[in-house]
């Protein structure tokens, strides 16, 4: 059988290094095999060199690290109390007299269940019953809406698509009786709602969604510091019709500018301030 000689460039994997020898006298077939597998190993050895190269030279964005801390808790159903509002817990019986009071009995108030996924209800028994199912709901909260200076029931909103291990909640199902139109209600109610979430509870986000076409939400999103994110089409259908959703959201950084804005439309006593205007400035700098 012939020899053949082949230079030492073998890798540890043989029992010997390129330091250990130089030459190897060994039989042809045998060699050319070795041969081969040390081609096959330092072709190996570069690609991965490349490799390495190329996931240095292309390293993927990461998000920012957030800080572990205990889970929050959901916001739990107590009473808010503020200067123009109170929200209680639903209770059916005692709020169903004057919130169905508030939003029927005319065209005007029967618009705000427009947009709803449900009202306006053709007898108050029927409204009894689905503040009932509210009460019963774990996965949404509702409360009732007071005003103090009416000493009335004229509204509701609720805490939905709560998400404790994401910190992100929603606030929806949002409605106001005609006669609190253009008050404080509205912005007192979400600010003691965002302040009980982000101050208290540490969640990082909040969700505002409404109809597409529902102009007076969307404005109201707006006004109060939320930020437009787009629209999810034929997203859902109520009441036999297609609904197109607009998304809104506030981050847990924003917050803190936002609520000395509110804070300061709701309690300063400046007649002339926008809130609009407060916000905007933070939301659209240019």
């Amino acid at each position: 059988m012939g020899h053949f000689l082949i230079p030492g460039i073998l890798d540890s994997s043989f029992g010997c290094t390129p330091t250990m020898v130089t030459f190897l006298f060994l039989p042809f077939k045998t060699s050319r095999c070795l041969e081969n597998k040390c081609k096959v190993i330092a072709v190996s050895k570069n690609q991965d060199r490349k490799t390495m190269n190329v996931q240095e030279s292309r390293k993927l964005p990461l998000g920012e690290t957030v800080e572990a801390i205990t889970t929050p808790s959901n916001p739990p159903k107590n009473m808010y109390s503020g200067e123009f509002v109170a929200l209680r817990p639903v209770e059916p019986e005692k709020d169903v007299d004057e919130l169905f009071l508030n939003s029927h009995g005319s065209e005007v108030k029967e618009q705000i269940w427009t947009y709803m996924a449900y009202g306006p209800f053709s007898k108050k028994e029927d409204m009894l019953n689905w503040l009932k199912v509210c009460k019963a709901s774990t996965d949404m909260l509702f409360f009732t809406v007071n005003s103090k200076e009416l000493n009335q029931r004229v509204g509701m909103m609720s805490i939905l698509n709560i998400v404790n291990q994401m910190r992100t909640l929603e606030l929806g199902n949002i409605w106001y009786s005609p006669i609190v139109h253009h008050t404080k209600v509205n912005t007192e109610v979400i600010y003691l709602m965002l302040k009980e979430i982000f101050d208290r509870l540490t969640y990082r986000r909040v969700e505002w969604k409404c109809d597409a076409l529902n102009a007076r939400s969307r404005a109201a999103a707006l006004r109060l510091g939320f930020s437009f994110e787009g629209i999810f089409r034929q997203h859902y259908i109520i009441k036999d019709r297609n609904r197109d959703t607009t998304w809104f959201s506030m981050i847990d950084k924003e917050w803190p500018d936002i609520k000395a804005n509110m804070k300061k439309w709701l309690y300063s006593g400046e007649s002339n301030l926008s809130l609009s205007k407060l916000n905007k400035r933070l939301l659209d700098p240019s």
